[in-house]
């Protein structure tokens, strides 16, 4: 299957609920989501497995990219399609020795274009830059500026994805300035018509 890095990326809520979980992120599939990625926190190993599996297999079933959140073992065990490692997890160079040369290896980079040169250089498939905005799942500085998009898009030549209070509509300008990927959590997770929200940013990428 050719990974295609462009479009909306969902990132999945620290939900328990496998049932809820699985009939949303197919929602947001149906929408035209492009990319899922598995984020559980809290999860144990044996709802990590059960929801990573039925995630895995709705992903297969549409033809989109898999992408296992910090565990590397879990990615190699179901053969997700990759990984995306954060500024605390295991490094990019060691998941990409562990991962082999065909995972989509992705890593945070926030605000720092030098986490940027580093990723690159030591195997990384797309960088995640954020937060833009202030977000209701995650806690962290919203001091990334919007002239870091287009930057990057000079400077590393791999596709970027940005993250952080993500809407259809301030996201916008983000892939006006070159933004590859727009990762959402809330905004499709909690709407009330999760493809219908999948379908508005899936637009943002729609040709003129």
């Amino acid at each position: 299957m050719e990974h295609i890095l462009r479009g909306l990326y969902i990132v999945t809520p620290d939900w328990d609920d496998t049932e809820k979980l699985l009939a949303v992120t197919e929602q947001a599939l149906l929408g035209g989501a492009a990319v899922v990625q598995y984020r559980h926190k809290f999860a144990d190993e044996m709802l990590r497995r059960q929801q990573a599996g039925g995630l895995l297999e709705l992903c297969r079933r549409y033809g989109r990219s898999f992408i296992v959140n910090d565990h590397v073992n879990l990615c190699l065990e179901l053969d997700a399609d990759g990984i995306h490692v954060g500024g605390t997890d295991a490094s990019v160079a060691e998941v990409r020795m562990r991962a082999g040369k065909d995972k989509i290896v992705g890593a945070s980079c926030y605000g720092d274009m030098q986490l940027a040169h580093l990723a690159r250089d030591t195997g990384a498939s797309y960088v995640a830059f954020g937060g833009f905005y202030p977000s209701r799942v995650k806690k962290y500085a919203v001091t990334t500026p919007v002239s870091i998009i287009a930057l990057a898009g000079s400077e590393i030549a791999l596709p970027n994805v940005v993250i952080g209070g993500m809407t259809a509509e301030n996201a916008r300008p983000l892939v006006t300035a070159g933004a590859d990927m727009v990762a959402a959590i809330s905004s499709v997770y909690m709407a009330e018509d999760p493809q219908a929200a999948a379908r508005a940013f899936a637009d943002l990428f729609a040709p003129a």
